[in-house]
């Protein structure tokens, strides 16, 4: 895989997590939630 290829990789990897960061933790609740209704 060429250096071009690496770094685009990184970059779009790199955007999601920064995209993904404030959705961390609602779903850490939602998965809680569920884990509870789903255990007695």
């Amino acid at each position: 895989m060429s250096w071009i290829a690496g770094i685009l990789c990184t970059g779009v990897i790199l955007g999601l997590m920064w995209l993904a960061i404030p959705i961390v933790p609602a779903m850490a609740e939602f998965v809680g939630d569920g884990l509870r209704n789903a255990l007695p």
